[in-house]
């Protein structure tokens, strides 16, 4: 008695070896697109934060707090907002500020800058050398300092 099943041809050896070759490939193809992927990310120099005053305003519910912002070479902060104006006074380097909407304009050492409460903005080193700078808020408390947009 015949079945359906004895119509069926299963894959011969060579066919089996060629689909392990393919898997082979394509699981090898994954893993070294995962670790090129971590390699760039792991390349992204991260940006240093440093509260350095976070104190109680004269206003209930409101804070005064200044940061320390060192942008390493080739750096960025990413596109974020702030809930109060942040008021940015660069120290060393080049800051770019790329804010939504508008040129980016480039700051040098000595100049300072105002970014408006909710606005989309970006802080980037397109130098080679370290961008430090200083930003001063007033804010309500308990709201996050930055919010990160996508």
């Amino acid at each position: 008695m015949l079945t359906i099943l004895s119509f069926v041809r299963r894959p011969g050896p060579a066919a089996r070896a060629v689909r392990a070759s393919r898997t082979r490939r394509f699981v090898f193809g994954t893993v070294l697109a995962a670790a090129a992927w971590s390699l760039v990310a792991a390349q992204q120099p991260a940006v240093e934060r440093k509260v350095l005053l976070q104190q109680d305003t004269a206003a209930p519910g409101y804070q005064n707090v200044m940061v320390a912002v060192t942008i390493p070479a080739g750096g960025r902060e990413g596109r974020h907002t702030h809930p109060g104006t942040a008021i940015v006074h660069v120290l060393d380097g080049e800051l770019t500020l790329d804010h939504a909407g508008r040129p980016a304009t480039t700051y040098k050492a000595g100049e300072t800058v105002s970014v408006d409460a909710g606005a989309v903005h970006e802080g980037i080193n397109r130098g080679k050398t370290a961008v430090r700078a200083i930003a001063s808020f007033v804010v309500e408390k308990g709201k996050p300092l930055t919010t990160q947009v996508p």
